[in-house]
């Protein structure tokens, strides 16, 4: 094909500070062209390396080299398929998804690519050192689990199937977006809303738009934050029910014969590369190891975290009939009297403190303040660098040593958005390419009202403190080779930096340095901290059983042989759903998983099929972590330098296990997780 034309925004690297994209150039005809472009030059970059005679080193340098074009149009448009897709962007995805995905296999299926990585792996020249030596094990591994043994009906099918499962995730968030718009709950009398304060109205008066009265827009989980707040059952009963139908009321936007159908593809997938079901293959590729130690974990804390939910339940049930309401307690029912429950024994109204949460607070004085205390950091605005979003904001991030990368947020919803919080990066830190980390955090903070501050409840202070522990992931890695670079470590592993940042959040000497009224400025008062702390101890039956539920449903679905679903009808997904909850014995009424099977992004969009355990996993790490912060002495400098040196700038280029005994000096204990959760007894 001819080269790309010099004016196309991806033809050349990037000339701005950091190499952030020039957004305001890139339009949605600009990805087709950059993307033919690009797979043509890979491949005829791979064709250049392999003719070449290059020893050891510099063969994996040029193909971690290669395909530079490609990936710079790829990284933008992943990214942006998430936060601002319109129908061009989306028509887009559904041309070139299951062909970039074609390619890839092309690239890493190539046989002298994989009789050449066979090579090296099996008489290793001996001057590569600990990165070049893992990149081909790495290397060598991928090969094997992504058929490249396979004979060429074999590996004709495999290809057959990536393209279908690209096409098919494509389209399970296409029309999980699409629905959860639609089923936003519109309401017209302000009275139905009671109990939301003056600034959640205005939101939602604004949301409605010309409609007129009230919108209430969905999140991703099944839980929706309103329902904490709302007094009246009957508009919480319509909020859960819109939430919990997502995807399985038939109709256009219906997602369970593609959910079935992605499910089928995995499991016939996993056979073809020699695994008895599709959570065997992933986890073989993840610190767990094995299905049955991932699988077995959920199950040993399943029957504490079941019984400290039914005791909450009856506690709850007791507040539901002293209101005068009718038993029994149901769904929509619970968030609303947790939240009560909190308030009489904790004295804390969480929404009560929202004017002591304000976003540019948080963000600076918090969560950026605690990064300068562990890791030295300062951060600066950057006004002068294109962004994908007026909402968007751009700082960059130093150390002693200089600049380190970009930082971009993205805090408030948007309809062309997805749900949900995340962490990705436009440009991953690489030694080799000589290229410095520019990463985002989305979140889905509803706008205020023009003039007014952007106020957070609990739970979404707790986000953004974890969403940017995978920031630093990304912006601490020091390593060679792209492939390595940040967040790229397994998934149950990639969850325990995060996790370590979020605790940050709510230690006192953090919380007095942000958490201080919008409009006086007053700290929030020390009996207010210590309600709060306690309070985030309280409701762990619910949430260790919501989260258990959706992992175990995970694992149900990805550990069927093929041909379960022969025959299957749309309305099966809620029998199988029902059936593995109950032999889980995670099957409660009251406590619906996080993730229904029909909006479950991030098994059947996203990339955790089979691996939702890495959370409660990850989680065995951070709460050790924690325990080992305290020990030393909590926020001090040399703290945060050891656990840098050790996890965060290692990336993937050493095992992780390996870095985590560096780090703590012996494997991770479950007794601090136990204790965390209140499942001392599991």
């Amino acid at each position: 094909m001819s080269p790309l034309a010099a004016d196309n925004p991806f033809a050349a690297p990037s000339d701005l500070p950091f190499a952030v994209p020039p957004f305001d150039r890139i339009r949605a005809e600009h990805y087709a062209p950059a993307f033919e472009a690009g797979m043509a030059e890979h491949l005829a970059e791979v064709d250049a390396l392999l003719d070449a005679d290059l020893d050891a080193a510099a063969f994996l340098d040029a193909l971690q080299s290669a395909g530079q074009l490609l990936g710079r149009a790829e990284a933008v448009f992943h990214n942006l398929v998430g936060t601002d897709a319109d129908d061009a962007l989306r028509a887009v995805q559904e041309e070139f998804s299951p062909r970039l995905s074609a390619h890839h296999d092309a690239v890493r299926l190539d046989p002298r690519v994989v009789q050449r990585v066979r090579e090296l792996h099996e008489d290793p020249a001996p001057d590569l050192d600990p990165e070049q030596r893992r990149l081909l094990t790495e290397l060598h591994r991928d090969a094997a689990r992504s058929g490249a043994l396979l004979d060429e009906p074999g590996a004709a099918r495999l290809r057959e199937l990536n393209e279908e499962l690209s096409r098919l995730t494509t389209r399970f968030d296409v029309e999980l977006l699409a629905d959860t718009n639609a089923l936003a709950v519109h309401v017209d009398d302000a009275a139905d809303l009671e109990g939301l304060g003056a600034g959640e109205l205005a939101r939602a008066a604004a949301a409605a738009g010309e409609r007129g009265g009230y919108l209430l827009p969905l999140v991703l989980p099944t839980g929706q934050p309103v329902l904490e707040s709302l007094r009246r059952r009957e508009t919480r009963r319509r909020v859960h029910e819109a939430s919990v139908s997502r995807g399985g009321r038939g109709g256009e936007h219906d997602t369970r014969a593609v959910l079935q159908r992605i499910a089928a593809l995995r499991a016939e997938r996993a056979v073809l590369l020699g695994h008895p079901d599709h959570a065997s293959w992933v986890i073989a590729d993840e610190t767990a190891g094995d299905v049955e130690a991932a699988a077995g974990m959920l199950r040993r804390l399943a029957p504490a975290a079941v019984a400290n939910a039914r005791r909450e339940e009856a506690e709850l049930t007791g507040l539901l009939l002293a209101d005068g309401e009718e038993g029994p307690l149901r769904p929509w029912d619970w968030a609303h009297y947790a939240e009560r429950l909190r308030r009489q024994r904790f004295a804390v109204d969480a929404e009560a403190l929202r004017p002591w949460f304000e976003l540019e607070r948080v963000l600076v004085d918090g969560v950026f303040a605690t990064a300068t205390a562990l890791y030295g950091l300062t951060f600066t605005e950057r006004t002068d660098v294109p962004v994908f979003s007026p909402d968007v904001r751009a700082f960059e991030v130093a150390d002693e040593s200089g600049p380190l990368g970009l930082y971009l947020f993205d805090p408030y919803a948007r309809e062309s958005k997805r749900g949900g919080a995340w962490m990705s990066s436009f440009v991953e830190q690489s030694r080799l390419l000589g290229q410095r980390p520019v990463v985002v955090n989305c979140l889905n903070v509803a706008k205020p009202a023009a003039g007014d501050p952007a106020l957070l409840s609990v739970d979404e202070v707790e986000t953004l403190f974890h969403e940017f522990g995978h920031t630093l992931h990304g912006l601490l890695s020091d390593v060679r080779f792209p492939r390595f670079s940040g967040t790229s470590v397994p998934r149950d592993f990639v969850e325990f930096p995060s996790q370590v940042n979020e605790f940050w959040g709510f230690e006192p000497e953090v919380l007095a340095r942000y958490a201080r009224h919008v409009e006086t400025g007053e700290p929030l008062p020390a009996d207010a901290v210590d309600g709060l702390r306690a309070a985030r101890g309280y409701g762990q039956g619910f949430a260790t059983t919501e989260y258990l539920a959706a992992a175990l449903l995970d694992q149900a679905w990805h550990r069927l042989a093929p041909g379960a679903l022969d025959g299957a009808a749309p309305e099966d997904v809620e029998r199988f759903e029902a059936e593995a909850l109950a032999g889980a014995g995670v099957a409660l009424e009251t406590v619906p998983p996080r993730y229904r099977s029909t909006y479950f992004h991030h098994v059947f969009g996203g990339g955790y099929a089979a691996a939702y355990y890495s959370y409660v996993w990850s989680e065995v790490l951070d709460a050790d972590t924690v325990e080992w912060f305290a020990e030393n002495g909590g926020l001090r400098r040399e703290n945060g330098d050891r656990f840098r040196a050790a996890v965060l700038s290692r990336g993937g280029s050493v095992d992780p296990l390996e870095a985590y005994r560096e780090f703590r000096g012996r494997d991770a204990r479950l007794e601090p997780l136990l204790r965390r959760r209140g499942l001392d007894g599991a």
